[in-house]
């Protein structure tokens, strides 16, 4: 009886162990998941608007990131203007 005790207590506290780094791996992989969730979130819109990424991925191509941003900027500025009134 003495083994047996002592192989449950064995168990019980690899049990525990285990449990305890089970936690703590999922506590360190939060931040991946939550940017794997968005990478998630973006590869989902490109397959469901194959279009208006295509017109994006032209529309850099022709004018270029730099006047992309410009273009950007001034739609943003426009926008809260509008917005106020």
């Amino acid at each position: 009886m003495n083994r047996e005790q002592g192989l449950a207590q064995r168990r019980r506290e690899l049990v525990e162990r285990s449990a305890a780094q089970r936690a703590a791996l999922l506590a360190a992989a939060e931040p991946l998941v939550r940017k794997a969730a968005v990478v998630d979130r973006v590869v989902n819109y490109v397959r469901r608007h194959p279009g208006i990424t295509s017109a994006v991925v032209g529309a850099v191509a022709l004018l270029g990131p730099r006047k992309i941003l410009d273009l950007g900027a001034r739609a943003a500025t426009l926008y809260m203007l509008f917005r106020r009134v």
